[in-house]
Protein backbone atom coordinates (compact mmCIF):
# COMPACT_ATOMS: atom_id res chain seq x y z
CA UNK A 1 0.00 0.00 0.00
CA UNK A 2 1.63 3.77 -0.86
CA UNK A 3 1.75 6.17 2.11
CA UNK A 4 -1.90 7.97 0.72
CA UNK A 5 -3.67 4.96 1.14
CA UNK A 6 -2.38 3.68 4.68
CA UNK A 7 -3.37 7.21 6.23
CA UNK A 8 -6.84 6.75 4.75
CA UNK A 9 -7.05 3.23 6.60
CA UNK A 10 -5.26 4.81 9.92
CA UNK A 11 -7.99 7.73 10.12
CA UNK A 12 -10.83 5.44 9.33
CA UNK A 13 -9.76 2.95 12.32
CA UNK A 14 -8.89 5.69 14.56
CA UNK A 15 -12.54 7.54 14.13
CA UNK A 16 -14.10 4.32 14.41
CA UNK A 17 -12.34 3.20 17.67
CA UNK A 18 -13.40 6.49 18.96
CA UNK A 19 -16.47 6.47 18.59
CA UNK A 20 -17.70 2.98 20.32
CA UNK A 21 -18.13 2.96 24.38
CA UNK A 22 -16.12 1.18 26.34
CA UNK A 23 -19.98 0.00 27.90
CA UNK A 24 -20.87 -0.96 24.23
CA UNK A 25 -18.29 -3.72 24.18
CA UNK A 26 -18.49 -4.79 28.07
CA UNK A 27 -15.30 -2.80 29.30
CA UNK A 28 -15.25 -0.70 31.92
CA UNK A 29 -14.91 2.88 31.55
CA UNK A 30 -12.79 3.81 34.26
CA UNK A 31 -11.64 6.92 35.81
CA UNK A 32 -8.01 7.98 33.88
CA UNK A 33 -9.29 7.72 30.60
CA UNK A 34 -7.97 10.45 28.00
CA UNK A 35 -9.20 9.07 24.92
CA UNK A 36 -12.75 9.38 23.11
CA UNK A 37 -14.30 5.77 22.89
CA UNK A 38 -11.54 2.48 22.99
CA UNK A 39 -7.90 2.80 23.46
CA UNK A 40 -5.44 1.10 21.03
CA UNK A 41 -4.93 -2.16 23.43
CA UNK A 42 -8.60 -2.35 23.85
CA UNK A 43 -9.38 -2.60 20.14
CA UNK A 44 -6.11 -4.73 19.48
CA UNK A 45 -7.08 -7.29 22.32
CA UNK A 46 -10.67 -7.47 20.89
CA UNK A 47 -9.65 -8.03 17.69
CA UNK A 48 -6.87 -10.71 18.75
CA UNK A 49 -4.17 -8.86 17.29
CA UNK A 50 -0.91 -7.29 18.88
CA UNK A 51 -1.24 -3.89 20.03
CA UNK A 52 1.93 -2.90 18.48
CA UNK A 53 0.26 -4.10 15.22
CA UNK A 54 -3.02 -2.04 15.35
CA UNK A 55 -0.89 1.12 16.74
CA UNK A 56 1.26 1.11 13.22
CA UNK A 57 -1.97 0.46 11.26
CA UNK A 58 -3.63 3.94 12.78
CA UNK A 59 0.04 5.41 12.32
CA UNK A 60 0.35 4.36 9.05
CA UNK A 61 3.19 2.25 9.15
CA UNK A 62 1.97 -1.14 9.24
CA UNK A 63 2.24 -3.86 5.84
CA UNK A 64 -1.00 -4.66 4.03
CA UNK A 65 -3.84 -6.66 6.64
CA UNK A 66 -4.75 -10.11 5.55
CA UNK A 67 -8.49 -10.87 5.22
CA UNK A 68 -8.76 -12.89 8.77
CA UNK A 69 -7.05 -9.41 10.34
CA UNK A 70 -9.85 -7.21 8.61
CA UNK A 71 -12.68 -9.21 9.68
CA UNK A 72 -11.77 -9.46 13.25
CA UNK A 73 -11.09 -5.64 13.16
CA UNK A 74 -14.29 -5.24 11.40
CA UNK A 75 -16.00 -7.41 14.21
CA UNK A 76 -14.29 -5.58 17.33
CA UNK A 77 -15.43 -2.09 15.81
CA UNK A 78 -18.76 -3.02 15.20
CA UNK A 79 -18.75 -1.93 11.79
CA UNK A 80 -21.54 -1.70 9.09
CA UNK A 81 -21.78 -3.58 6.40
CA UNK A 82 -21.04 -0.55 4.26
CA UNK A 83 -17.98 0.13 6.67
CA UNK A 84 -16.52 -3.35 6.79
CA UNK A 85 -16.72 -2.93 2.58
CA UNK A 86 -14.70 0.18 3.42
CA UNK A 87 -12.45 -1.37 4.90
CA UNK A 88 -11.65 -3.60 3.29
CA UNK A 89 -11.61 -1.41 -0.63
CA UNK A 90 -8.80 0.77 1.90
CA UNK A 91 -7.06 -1.97 2.42
CA UNK A 92 -6.54 -2.93 -0.89
CA UNK A 93 -8.81 -6.47 -0.52
CA UNK A 94 -12.51 -6.07 -1.98
CA UNK A 95 -14.59 -7.91 0.39
CA UNK A 96 -15.95 -11.53 -0.35
CA UNK A 97 -19.40 -12.86 0.28
CA UNK A 98 -20.75 -11.74 3.53
CA UNK A 99 -19.56 -13.73 6.62
CA UNK A 100 -23.43 -14.44 7.41
CA UNK A 101 -27.14 -12.92 7.21
CA UNK A 102 -27.23 -8.83 8.39
CA UNK A 103 -29.41 -8.74 11.44
CA UNK A 104 -28.53 -4.63 11.13
CA UNK A 105 -31.65 -2.61 9.97
CA UNK A 106 -31.29 0.63 8.21
CA UNK A 107 -32.74 3.27 10.55
CA UNK A 108 -35.34 4.60 7.83
CA UNK A 109 -36.98 0.48 8.07
CA UNK A 110 -37.02 1.33 11.80
CA UNK A 111 -38.96 4.74 11.44
CA UNK A 112 -41.26 3.02 8.77
CA UNK A 113 -42.43 0.32 11.06
CA UNK A 114 -43.39 2.89 13.59
CA UNK A 115 -45.39 5.25 10.91
CA UNK A 116 -47.43 2.41 10.31
CA UNK A 117 -50.14 2.47 13.32
CA UNK A 118 -52.39 0.45 11.90
CA UNK A 119 -50.49 -2.24 10.15
CA UNK A 120 -48.53 -5.19 12.17
CA UNK A 121 -45.18 -5.38 10.69
CA UNK A 122 -41.76 -7.22 11.54
CA UNK A 123 -38.33 -7.27 9.53
CA UNK A 124 -37.21 -10.70 9.12
CA UNK A 125 -33.23 -11.65 8.38
CA UNK A 126 -32.39 -14.12 5.85
CA UNK A 127 -33.23 -16.96 8.57
CA UNK A 128 -36.29 -15.80 9.85
CA UNK A 129 -34.86 -13.98 12.93
CA UNK A 130 -37.42 -11.29 13.69
CA UNK A 131 -34.85 -8.33 14.10
CA UNK A 132 -37.18 -5.60 14.41
CA UNK A 133 -40.98 -5.05 14.86
CA UNK A 134 -43.34 -2.53 16.23
CA UNK A 135 -46.12 -2.25 18.69
CA UNK A 136 -49.31 -3.68 17.09
CA UNK A 137 -47.30 -6.59 15.53
CA UNK A 138 -46.22 -7.27 19.47
CA UNK A 139 -49.59 -7.55 20.38
CA UNK A 140 -50.63 -9.78 17.83
CA UNK A 141 -48.16 -12.43 17.48
CA UNK A 142 -45.55 -11.93 20.66
CA UNK A 143 -44.02 -9.45 23.03
CA UNK A 144 -40.60 -10.06 20.91
CA UNK A 145 -38.85 -7.62 23.20
CA UNK A 146 -39.23 -10.36 26.04
CA UNK A 147 -37.78 -13.15 23.83
CA UNK A 148 -34.19 -14.34 23.23
CA UNK A 149 -32.25 -14.09 19.89
CA UNK A 150 -32.74 -17.87 19.74
CA UNK A 151 -36.62 -17.29 20.52
CA UNK A 152 -37.24 -14.63 17.96
CA UNK A 153 -36.28 -17.11 15.10
CA UNK A 154 -39.81 -18.03 13.38
CA UNK A 155 -38.91 -20.93 11.09
CA UNK A 156 -37.49 -22.70 14.56
CA UNK A 157 -40.75 -21.36 16.69
CA UNK A 158 -42.69 -23.15 13.64
CA UNK A 159 -40.39 -26.49 13.48
CA UNK A 160 -39.61 -27.32 17.23
CA UNK A 161 -42.01 -24.82 18.92
CA UNK A 162 -44.16 -26.12 22.03
CA UNK A 163 -47.17 -26.07 19.90
CA UNK A 164 -49.41 -26.04 22.89
CA UNK A 165 -53.34 -27.35 22.22
CA UNK A 166 -52.56 -27.83 18.59
CA UNK A 167 -51.98 -23.57 18.11
CA UNK A 168 -49.02 -23.54 16.36
CA UNK A 169 -47.21 -20.66 15.39
CA UNK A 170 -49.27 -18.38 16.59
CA UNK A 171 -52.56 -20.29 15.22
CA UNK A 172 -51.85 -18.82 11.66
CA UNK A 173 -54.59 -20.59 9.40
CA UNK A 174 -51.30 -21.49 6.77
CA UNK A 175 -49.14 -22.82 9.22
CA UNK A 176 -48.13 -26.05 7.09
CA UNK A 177 -47.89 -23.54 4.26
CA UNK A 178 -45.57 -21.17 6.57
CA UNK A 179 -43.53 -24.26 7.40
CA UNK A 180 -42.97 -25.49 3.80
CA UNK A 181 -41.91 -21.93 2.49
CA UNK A 182 -39.85 -21.26 5.29
CA UNK A 183 -37.68 -24.54 4.56
CA UNK A 184 -37.45 -23.13 1.15
CA UNK A 185 -36.08 -19.90 1.85
CA UNK A 186 -33.59 -21.27 4.39
CA UNK A 187 -32.08 -23.65 1.68
CA UNK A 188 -31.45 -20.77 -0.40
CA UNK A 189 -29.59 -18.95 2.38
CA UNK A 190 -27.88 -21.56 3.40
CA UNK A 191 -26.28 -21.37 -0.05
CA UNK A 192 -25.56 -17.57 0.01
CA UNK A 193 -23.80 -18.77 3.49
CA UNK A 194 -22.24 -22.00 3.42
CA UNK A 195 -19.81 -20.94 5.59
CA UNK A 196 -21.88 -19.31 8.52
CA UNK A 197 -21.75 -21.34 11.75
CA UNK A 198 -25.44 -19.89 12.69
CA UNK A 199 -27.15 -20.54 9.63
CA UNK A 200 -25.44 -24.35 9.57
CA UNK A 201 -26.39 -24.84 13.13
CA UNK A 202 -29.92 -23.53 12.76
CA UNK A 203 -30.26 -26.25 9.89
CA UNK A 204 -28.55 -29.48 11.42
CA UNK A 205 -30.83 -28.61 14.87
CA UNK A 206 -33.90 -28.46 12.52
CA UNK A 207 -32.89 -31.66 10.98
CA UNK A 208 -32.11 -33.53 13.57
CA UNK A 209 -35.55 -32.29 15.61
CA UNK A 210 -37.48 -32.34 13.10
CA UNK A 211 -38.70 -34.85 10.81
CA UNK A 212 -40.78 -32.68 9.04
CA UNK A 213 -38.07 -29.83 8.42
CA UNK A 214 -35.93 -33.18 7.59
CA UNK A 215 -38.73 -34.33 4.81
CA UNK A 216 -38.95 -30.72 3.19
CA UNK A 217 -35.18 -30.25 3.16
CA UNK A 218 -34.53 -33.53 1.13
CA UNK A 219 -37.03 -32.15 -1.74
CA UNK A 220 -34.29 -29.32 -2.59
CA UNK A 221 -37.27 -26.69 -2.92
CA UNK A 222 -35.79 -23.18 -3.23
CA UNK A 223 -39.34 -21.31 -4.69
CA UNK A 224 -42.19 -20.90 -2.70
CA UNK A 225 -45.78 -19.51 -3.60
CA UNK A 226 -46.23 -16.18 -2.05
CA UNK A 227 -49.16 -16.08 0.95
CA UNK A 228 -51.44 -13.03 0.22
CA UNK A 229 -53.56 -13.36 3.69
CA UNK A 230 -53.47 -14.98 6.65
CA UNK A 231 -55.57 -15.28 9.61
CA UNK A 232 -54.12 -15.43 12.99
CA UNK A 233 -56.41 -17.05 15.69
CA UNK A 234 -55.31 -14.60 18.51
CA UNK A 235 -56.42 -16.00 22.17
CA UNK A 236 -57.75 -12.59 23.44
CA UNK A 237 -59.89 -11.30 20.45
CA UNK A 238 -60.49 -14.22 17.88
CA UNK A 239 -59.63 -14.80 14.23
CA UNK A 240 -58.02 -11.82 12.83
CA UNK A 241 -57.66 -11.78 9.02
CA UNK A 242 -54.85 -9.89 7.40
CA UNK A 243 -53.32 -9.22 4.01
CA UNK A 244 -49.95 -10.38 3.90
CA UNK A 245 -47.04 -8.50 1.93
CA UNK A 246 -43.51 -8.91 1.94
CA UNK A 247 -41.26 -6.43 0.81
CA UNK A 248 -37.59 -7.24 0.52
CA UNK A 249 -34.88 -4.74 2.01
CA UNK A 250 -32.36 -6.35 -0.72
CA UNK A 251 -28.91 -4.57 0.64
CA UNK A 252 -29.24 -6.32 3.43
CA UNK A 253 -31.37 -9.66 2.63
CA UNK A 254 -34.17 -8.99 5.09
CA UNK A 255 -37.77 -8.60 4.46
CA UNK A 256 -40.40 -6.39 6.00
CA UNK A 257 -43.76 -8.34 6.19
CA UNK A 258 -46.61 -5.66 6.86
CA UNK A 259 -49.83 -7.80 8.03
CA UNK A 260 -53.24 -5.37 7.50
CA UNK A 261 -57.09 -5.58 7.62
CA UNK A 262 -59.85 -4.60 4.99
CA UNK A 263 -60.91 -0.99 6.51
CA UNK A 264 -63.74 -1.60 8.42
CA UNK A 265 -63.59 -5.12 8.83
CA UNK A 266 -64.18 -7.34 11.98
CA UNK A 267 -60.60 -7.45 12.01
CA UNK A 268 -59.74 -4.00 11.40
CA UNK A 269 -61.92 -3.45 14.36
CA UNK A 270 -59.46 -6.43 16.13
CA UNK A 271 -56.31 -4.74 15.22
CA UNK A 272 -57.69 -1.57 16.85
CA UNK A 273 -58.35 -2.82 20.05
CA UNK A 274 -55.14 -4.57 20.11
CA UNK A 275 -53.82 -1.63 19.58
CA UNK A 276 -54.92 -0.44 22.88
CA UNK A 277 -54.18 -3.79 24.52
CA UNK A 278 -50.82 -3.82 23.30
CA UNK A 279 -48.69 -6.57 24.77
CA UNK A 280 -50.34 -7.43 28.14
CA UNK A 281 -51.06 -11.12 26.56
CA UNK A 282 -52.25 -12.04 30.07
CA UNK A 283 -50.30 -15.18 29.58
CA UNK A 284 -51.75 -15.44 26.22
CA UNK A 285 -48.15 -16.86 25.09
CA UNK A 286 -47.99 -19.76 22.80
CA UNK A 287 -44.62 -20.80 24.66
CA UNK A 288 -40.93 -19.76 25.18
CA UNK A 289 -42.21 -18.64 28.93
CA UNK A 290 -39.06 -18.11 30.90
CA UNK A 291 -36.77 -17.13 28.56
CA UNK A 292 -34.04 -14.45 29.16
CA UNK A 293 -34.57 -11.18 27.62
CA UNK A 294 -31.89 -10.74 24.30
CA UNK A 295 -29.77 -7.86 25.67
CA UNK A 296 -29.04 -6.46 22.51
CA UNK A 297 -32.88 -5.13 22.04
CA UNK A 298 -33.54 -1.93 22.54
CA UNK A 299 -37.47 -1.59 23.65
CA UNK A 300 -39.57 -3.01 20.88
CA UNK A 301 -37.51 -2.31 17.51
CA UNK A 302 -34.14 -3.79 18.43
CA UNK A 303 -31.37 -2.74 16.32
CA UNK A 304 -28.90 -5.94 15.46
Amino acid sequence: MDRRIRRDLGGFLRSRRERILPADVGLPAGVRRRTPGLRRDEVAQLAFISTEYYTRLEQARAPRPSRDVLAQLARALRLSDAERDHLHHLAGAPPGPRPGPSREVRQSIVDLLQRLPEAAAIVMSATYEVIAWNDLAAALMEDFSALSRRDRNLIRRAFLGPHRTGRRLYGVSDADEFARTSAQHLRAAAARYPDDPEVTGLVEELRSGSAEFSRLWATHDVTARPTLCKTFEHPLVGPVSVNCDVLDIADRDQQLVIYTAAPGSPSAEALRLLSVIGTQRMGASDGCSGSEPDPLSEGRTPRA
